[in-house]
């Protein structure tokens, strides 16, 4: 075991897939000789070389385009958004060719996509979203949202693994304020198993990213009322845990669903819309749905704080459901 940042550990799962098999390379703007935008490739260039670790120009469509090329001949390409954000400009690519090219030829597709997200540090509209329901809809595309540090390496080992081209977000709150013990051997986190981060019997808290932490924080406020939460990591949303999700519903019988992302459509819909059809039986209150509002992440600090579900607003939304 080796204590790591999230950053490090997706870091060290990269650097280790690349040294096991000789498919896999990475490619991103300034992920070659700068290291990459927040430093997760550095010295990547110099120990695999430039053919290996490929410095690209500003075109989002064209790195997607190109890692579908190459994934469908037969490599595991890494591609490095610099910020999730831009992941729009590789839409087409992305959701027309990679994620349909198995249904069309049944050839496999085994693109991952690293995507930083999510706000924190007033990085403004551009620079701070978390698109992820927007690709939970497209048929053919996994996506991952690790939460720790040893989740953040198994699940980019699981997601290089994968035939399917894979949306990683990885947060970039997390990067260098999250540590923990991390297996130095190679070890896969399977896409479709939430994770327990914190027993509980009154309310089942299911969040995923940076949330798991947010909820954490708010759950500890609730001990001093008597009131126990669980907290369930999805780790992915495609495939999600329904069994876990299901089973903790009827054993506590309320349920909040949180996420960074905007509100209207967020993925935390199709959660509380699958609890209602089958565990409405179980429930003793209606699925409480916590998001962000739906505008623009803002720029301004104050604003971003009030725009991102905050502890007191989880602490609020929990208490709400308990006296129910």
């Amino acid at each position: 075991m080796a204590e790591l940042t999230y950053l490090q550990a997706i870091s060290d799962g990269l650097r280790g897939e690349m040294r096991r098999d000789k498919r896999v390379f990475v490619i991103g703007e300034d992920v070659g000789v700068y290291g990459g935008a927040f430093k997760v490739t550095l010295g990547f260039q110099e120990e695999f070389g430039p053919w290996r670790v490929l410095d690209a120009p500003l075109a989002e469509t064209a790195i997607v385009a190109g890692c579908t090329g190459a994934a469908i001949m037969g490599m595991r390409p890494v591609a490095e958004m610099q910020f999730a954000d831009f992941i729009s400009c590789g839409w087409d690519h992305l959701v027309t060719v990679a994620a349909k090219q198995f249904y069309r030829a049944g050839t496999p597709v085994p693109i991952v996509v690293r995507l930083p997200s999510g706000g924190g540090f007033s990085g403004g509209p551009f620079h701070s979203q978390n698109p992820e329901s927007s690709f939970a809809h497209i048929p053919g595309i996994k996506i991952a949202c690790p939460a720790t540090p040893e989740d953040a390496k198994g699940l980019l080992i699981s997601a290089i693994e994968d035939p399917n081209p894979v949306l990683y977000f990885e947060h970039k709150h997390l990067y260098r304020r999250i540590k923990a013990e991390v297996p130095e051997e190679r070890y896969a986190t399977p896409f479709g198993k939430a994770r327990v981060h914190r027993e509980g019997d009154d309310i089942t808290l299911v969040t995923w990213g940076a949330m798991v932490y947010t909820s954490e924080e708010a759950a500890a406020q609730l001990d001093d009322d008597g009131v126990s939460v669980e907290i369930l990591d999805l780790r992915t949303i495609v495939p999600w845990d329904r069994e876990a999700v299901l089973e903790s519903a009827k054993k506590t019988s309320k349920v909040m669903v949180l996420h960074e992302d905007t509100r209207t459509g967020g993925f935390g819909a199709e959660i509380a819309a699958t609890i209602a059809e089958e565990a409405f039986e179980h429930l003793d209150a209606p699925v409480k749905r916590l998001a962000a509002p739906d505008t623009p992440v803002p720029f301004s600090p104050p604003l971003e704080k009030a725009f991102i579900p905050q502890v007191d607003d989880v602490v609020a939304g929990l208490r709400e459901l308990a006296e129910y």
